[in-house]
């Protein structure tokens, strides 16, 4: 009676299966690793990591870290993931702009308006994201005039056939101060805005914490800069022969990219925070136009802070489908993870199997750690029952 009992016991028999499973998922990756590496043995292969050393040989024409030819394999990688996370900050910081907006475009009383955001969504993301990718590059960015002919946008962008050109900061003496006066005048923001939000709750009074946070973050390091006498130069880029030298200067690809990938994801953010706020109840809106709330902070301090907890949990799917995405980027040839690792480094290396590792571990963390920032933020502003 004792064994049977035991046996037929919930807990141990899913224990059991628990053990068995485990057990069987490990057997497997054990299968498959110790057959790949004989395999690779038999064929002259090696799985090590021992190449990372070895100079790759090749140029890569956009880096936002310093590269030279003779740098190894293990630079490659760097190399391709600050081009991939610069990608990926870019377009998400786009995509969430331009996805609000539409967002709240398409719950406007204005016919034309709602009208034109439902046409922008439903258009754009029914349209392959590599499609696109492709008519941003070929037909928008390509087409755009020689540089002697280049367009000139407010006196400190051109933008010509060859990529996008910008000036670039030269940091001069004393620049760090200036630095260091910003980062306390963050921090001097951020703590007016707590305070502001635990004054509001226990008070009811409302203080212009955006207002003040801003004079903060703008008006200190101005005025330490104009004090050390502004020790920050400009380099700004010049046409010289067929070509502009100097400055900061990004290629088509990456325009391309990064207009493509903000746009496709916007179309689905859009969506997601339309959803969230419908499901805020009507009563909220009529409750705060019955008190004299302006409709600028009933949306700002009342729809939006409860529509958060609908619109985080899907947000993170976007963030990490764009990060994702952006390995499409080898279709344009920017010089992303994949195109640089997964591919030119691979084919002159031959070591398939850590080069893919690699890649995936990478594509993995940063996922990894965008979903653990957002569920920590999802958790703050749930509600907790009482």
């Amino acid at each position: 009676m004792r064994l049977g009992a035991f046996v037929n016991d919930a807990t141990v028999r899913a224990i059991f299966y628990q053990a068995v499973t485990f057990a069987a998922v490990v057997g497997l990756i054990w299968y498959l690793v110790s057959n790949t590496i004989a395999n690779m043995a038999t064929r002259g292969m090696s799985a090590g990591f021992d190449f990372l050393d070895v100079s790759a040989g090749f140029n890569i024409a956009f880096t936002l870290i310093p590269y030279r030819e003779g740098d190894s394999y293990l630079r490659v990688f760097q190399v391709g993931i600050a081009n991939t996370l610069l990608v990926a900050v870019i377009g998400i910081v786009f995509a969430s702009a331009l996805g609000l907006v539409v967002g709240l475009a398409r719950l406007s009383t204005n016919w034309l308006i709602r009208t034109l955001a439902r046409w922008y969504v439903e258009v754009l993301r029914n349209t392959p994201l590599l499609l696109q990718i492709i008519a941003w590059y070929f037909g928008v960015f390509n087409l755009l005039p020689r540089p002697r002919e280049s367009i000139a946008l407010g006196g400190f962008m051109w933008l010509n056939n060859r990529g996008a050109y910008f000036p670039a900061p030269v940091p001069q003496d004393g620049f760090e101060t200036v630095l260091g006066a910003l980062a306390l005048a963050v921090g001097a923001a951020i703590a007016v805005s707590v305070w502001a939000r635990r004054r509001l709750r226990e008070t009811g009074r409302a203080f212009p914490a955006g207002l003040v946070g801003f004079a903060l973050v703008a008006g200190v390091p101005l005025l330490v800069y104009l004090a050390l006498g502004a020790p920050l130069g400009w380099n700004w880029p010049a046409l010289r022969g067929f070509n502009f030298v100097g400055g900061f200067s990004v290629p088509p690809a990456f325009c391309a990219l990064v207009v493509a990938l903000s746009i496709y994801t916007s179309c689905f953010i859009a969506e997601i925070v339309r959803a969230g706020i419908q499901s805020v109840g009507h009563g909220q809106t009529e409750a705060a136009r019955a008190l004299g709330v302006k409709p600028s902070r009933t949306m700002r301090f009342i729809i939006l802070p409860q529509a958060m907890r609908v619109i985080i949990p899907p947000l993170i799917s976007q963030y990490l489908n764009l990060t994702k995405n952006s390995s499409l980027a080898i279709a344009i040839g920017f010089p992303d993870l994949v195109s640089v690792w997964m591919n030119t480094s691979l084919n002159q290396s031959g070591r398939a199997i850590p080069i893919v590792a690699m890649t995936m571990g990478f594509y993995c963390v940063v996922s990894l750690i965008v979903s653990f920032a957002l569920n920590a933020y999802n958790r703050r502003i749930l509600l907790r029952e009482r």
